[in-house]
């Protein structure tokens, strides 16, 4: 199985090299909204003809021809500047295939970034980094990296760090995992995730936790004048804590979906309808600083490189509403009972606990176990009586 697979390293580089890295950054940029510029206004002008918009190829093109006429985009490498195009063809594609929103212009105090596709090398012994147009740039090579490098993207962040992210190919044998244990998950927000073997891990609220200090500093940055420097003073402080709450939210999530990846051989959870949940204005901010969407990401390629199958349930499916013991369906229940006692039984049922019972023994009949190809299995939805819904391998 051949998997991609990115190693991030943070970068030291000098003064010389700052400067040469932000005309690289600047010179991605320019690009880069130039180009959705002209996309945007070809289109306007031919959408009624045959040819609506502008392909790579045209912009790769007209990129030739701008760079006699825009002379200093030449000092910076010609293979980074492409990748801006790459990149600003691949946004459109998935703005067209709904899997993203309209491209935007870039912004000098974001996150910055370009491109190199080839003629870059990592020396271990010196701890350093080799691209065009640089001299080797200090890095700290925390690990070894794997399988065959087939580009590197050099980002700054808006706190001014450096970091290099090493994308290598990877041949690796993977087979169905027949060690471990089988669990069903329920997400929340009360307690970040419920699993079927009563392990119950807390929501860590890391946004929470930091928002007022957040806002103390958000209100500060908003009383300086734009364009000088204490506004941008102000602007890194605001930037470090939203870094270390990205920070870390996304060290939680790696450990929590790695051990669980470890550990079982099933992992079963629900499609939750996060799109439509941060709707909600009341729930929007909790639902964000949990991060379910980065989570069920995590959980489903590291499960797909150990050889954990995957199972998922319908949304629409009542997890919560269905006893998994008797099988009865309580239709009054409400969102603020955590507890509520089976008529069928007369069992006192735990909303999250009995949620992840039904996310596990649903979830199971998704994955046909004797195939190696149904760890990620892509399935569809159809309409079934008595206002259910199963899913049926697509």
């Amino acid at each position: 199985m051949i998997i991609n697979k990115a190693f991030s390293f943070r970068l030291y580089p000098n003064e010389p090299q700052k400067a040469l890295l932000a005309r690289h950054f600047g010179h991605c940029r320019y690009v880069y909204n130039q180009f959705l510029r002209k996309r945007i206004d070809y289109y306007a002008a031919n959408k009624d003809e045959k040819k609506k918009g502008l392909t790579y190829f045209d912009t790769a093109v007209m990129l030739t021809a701008m760079k006699k006429e825009v002379e200093w985009l030449t000092e910076v490498n010609a293979q980074s500047l492409q990748g801006s195009l790459q990149r600003l063809d691949a946004a459109y594609n998935n703005f067209f295939n709904k899997r993203a929103k309209f491209p935007k212009f870039k912004n000098k105090h974001a996150k910055q970034s370009f491109l190199v596709p080839q003629h870059f090398s990592l020396d271990p012994e010196s701890e350093t980094i080799k691209i065009p147009k640089f001299s080797p740039i200090k890095t700290v090579l925390s690990r070894k990296t794997e399988g065959t490098m087939k580009s590197i993207t050099i980002s700054k962040t808006p706190t001014g760090k450096y970091f290099a992210s090493v994308l290598c190919e990877i041949d690796k044998p993977v087979k169905p995992k027949t060690r471990g244990g089988e669990i069903g998950i329920d997400l929340g927000l009360k307690s970040f995730l419920v699993a079927s073997d009563k392990t119950v891990i807390d929501a860590p609220r890391f946004l929470r936790s930091s928002e007022k200090k957040l806002v103390f500093f958000q209100r500060h940055l908003s009383r300086k004048v734009k364009g000088g420097k204490n506004r941008d003073k102000a602007r890194h402080k605001v930037a470090l804590i939203h870094e270390k709450i990205a920070n870390q939210r996304k060290d939680f999530l790696h450990q929590t979906s790695r051990k669980l990846v470890n550990e079982n051989q099933v992992i079963c959870f629900e499609d939750l309808n996060i799109k439509g949940m941060l709707a909600n204005h009341k729930l929007a901010k909790s639902i964000s600083d949990v991060g379910w969407s980065e989570f069920i990401r995590q959980i489903k390629y590291k499960s797909e490189w150990e050889g954990v199958r995957v199972g998922q349930i319908d949304r629409f499916f009542p997890s919560s509403k269905r006893h998994f013991e008797c099988g009865w369906v309580n239709e009054s229940l409400k969102l603020s009972d955590r507890e509520w006692a089976c008529k069928g039984c007369g069992a006192t049922v735990d909303r999250d606990h009995n949620a992840s019972q039904n996310i596990l023994l649903f979830g199971k009949k998704q994955i046909p176990m004797d195939s190696r190809e149904s760890t990620l299995v892509e399935r569809r939805c159809i309409k079934a009586p008595r206002r259910s819904k199963k899913c049926v391998a697509a």
